[in-house]
């Protein structure tokens, strides 16, 4: 549209000023009455009306556009010049019109000869075409053959740009299934209007399909692909409920109570990805972060759940756990956090080099404080020696590779670190603030560690590219082994109990267990023969 605005002089009047992004896919000279301009509309038209006859015509062109019987309009293009009458200028001010209105002073004949004229261009603002484009491009050229045959430098060093691009590259590989609770939220659905032009993953939004369909159309967005369920829906609400009963039986939670639940968008999307429905979900920016979360932590939690940020800085993208889940964390639950961080680093492509943070380094500094972040790096080592972490240590030695040869000459990590863990929440959240906002860095995440399956929570404030980096780093999260998990974590537990009985290794992990046969799913259920030594016993069966 803005290109077709261009070519009449047209200047923007009303409506909505994103719509100049839009594509319009035919051009309709709108010299009838009302009745016979709307037998004749066609999906992503542009109108074009006289001024002096806007008044009569306008208003039911908006009203068209946004009615579920009609198709929806690209924009409407005013000719000739004339100034609308005051009381309808006013009344259109004051309506909330989600399509642009541009105004023109050729008249309708030039201005239909200017724009059929128009050659559709990739512009900055085609944003649908340069994702169709890109998308296109991933599925039709031998990207690891082009790059074979470039001649170009290797880097260790991830920059944002790379951080981004192989991040889209392997959600594109891969084409996971996400759902996206907020199936009405407009941010969200220009999000998925891009992530399926990119073919980056398979969506679900969850909200009446009507209202949902009507507004993409509205918005000018293609989500024919998209799936739209409502939690509402009376199979799966029954479905949930007794899911979501059986693994909330130890806290009270009965059948009847789990209807009323599964149907908020939250609890029924993080059902989806527990059932095997979705593969992950993503959700928050309509709803606060504990309402988006909580029900992971009571389904899908394996252990402790934390988080990281990654920060995306001009030349570097650096990862700081964790910024967001727990207030204050014990040694030993920093040492989880660590590893995780380092696991979640490594699986985008992040160097893990972890630094235990403190207000001091080395064994300059005692206190209680200090003393938990010296624990935990020696937990770490312990657990995982293949880890190079260092702790305590201070920012500036972590970072700066000349406060590093000072103050911790020799270690690999100091001046090259790449993960930071932080030791409470509140350095964490501020920490990740202030770099964010002093240093002009993108902040992608929280991004969750710790479920079976990956959920993430988006800021409230997320714009749409955050919304499509967020979905692509949740499909990168799934493992290839979350296609429709065998044991629920109740199942797991109660697993465990029965086939090692008398506390025979009470650290046996829930990870452990629902690893501890190789499955294989055949006929409706999912079959199961241990691996371990001695055996945990027969072949055991669940149904999928």
């Amino acid at each position: 549209m803005a290109d077709l605005a261009d070519a009449c002089d047209g200047r923007f009047f009303l409506g909505e000023r994103d719509g100049l992004g839009r594509e319009a896919s035919a051009l309709m000279v709108g010299a009838m009455s009302l009745p016979g301009i709307l037998d004749r509309l066609t999906e992503g038209a542009a109108v074009i009306i006289p001024s002096d006859r806007a008044a009569a015509l306008l208003p039911g062109l908006i009203a068209a556009h946004t009615s579920p019987g009609f198709p929806a309009l690209s924009a409407v293009i005013l000719t000739g010049g004339t100034e609308l009458p005051d009381p309808v200028e006013r009344l259109l001010r004051g309506m909330a019109i989600p399509l642009p209105v541009i105004a023109t002073d050729h008249d309708t004949f030039d201005t239909a000869t200017r724009l059929s004229a128009v050659e559709g261009r990739f512009t900055p603002e085609a944003g649908g075409k340069t994702d169709t484009a890109v998308r296109l491009f991933a599925e039709h050229v031998d990207g690891a053959l082009l790059l074979e045959r470039l001649d170009i430098a290797k880097t260790d060093v991830v920059t944002p740009l790379m951080f981004e691009y192989e991040l889209l590259d392997r959600a594109r590989a891969r084409r996971r299934h996400i759902v996206l609770p907020e199936g009405e939220e407009p941010r969200i659905l220009r999000a998925a209007d891009v992530l399926l032009r990119r073919g980056v993953a398979e969506l679900t939004l969850l909200g009446d399909e009507e209202r949902v369909r009507v507004r993409a159309a509205q918005l000018g967005l293609d989500l024919d692909a998209a799936r739209v369920l409502s939690p509402f829906d009376p199979e799966l609400r029954e479905r949930f409920a007794r899911e979501y009963a059986a693994a909330r039986a130890h806290k009270g939670m009965n059948v009847e109570l789990a209807r009323d639940t599964v149907t908020d968008v939250s609890y029924f999307g993080t059902l989806m990805v527990h059932t095997g429905m979705a593969d992950g979900m993503v959700s928050g920016a309509a709803h606060t972060t504990a309402h988006t979360i909580r029900p992971a932590f009571e389904i899908l939690r394996l252990g402790l759940v934390s988080s990281v940020f990654f920060m995306c800085l001009a030349d570097r993208v650096l990862v700081y756990g964790d910024c967001a889940v727990n207030p204050d964390p014990t040694a030993g639950q920093l040492a989880d956090i660590a590893i995780a961080s380092a696991g979640t680093a490594a699986l985008f492509g992040v160097e893990p080099r972890i630094a235990m943070l403190s207000y001091s380094t080395g064994a300059s500094g005692t206190g209680a404080e200090v003393d938990k972040v010296r624990a935990a790096t020696e937990l770490v080592r312990e657990r995982r020696p293949d880890l190079q972490v260092e702790g305590p240590i201070q920012y500036d030695a972590a970072i700066d590779p000349t406060v590093a040869r000072a103050k911790m000459p020799g270690s690999p990590v100091a001046g090259r670190a790449t993960v930071f863990v932080v030791p409470d929440l509140n350095t964490g959240n501020n920490l990740y603030k202030g770099v964010q906002r002093s240093a002009g860095a993108v902040a992608v995440g929280p991004v969750l560690q710790g479920l079976r399956k990956p959920v993430n929570d988006l800021s409230r404030g997320a714009t749409v590219a955050d919304i499509v980096t967020t979905v692509a780093v949740t499909a990168a999260q799934v493992s290839d082994d979350h296609q429709g998990s065998p044991f629920p974590d109740r199942d797991a537990i109660r697993h465990r109990e029965r086939v090692w009985g008398r506390a025979r290794d009470a650290r046996l992990t829930l990870a452990y267990v629902a690893r501890a046969r190789r499955w294989t799913f055949e006929g409706g259920w999912w079959h199961g023969r241990s691996v371990l030594t001695p055996p945990l016993g027969d072949v055991v069966r669940r149904r999928a």
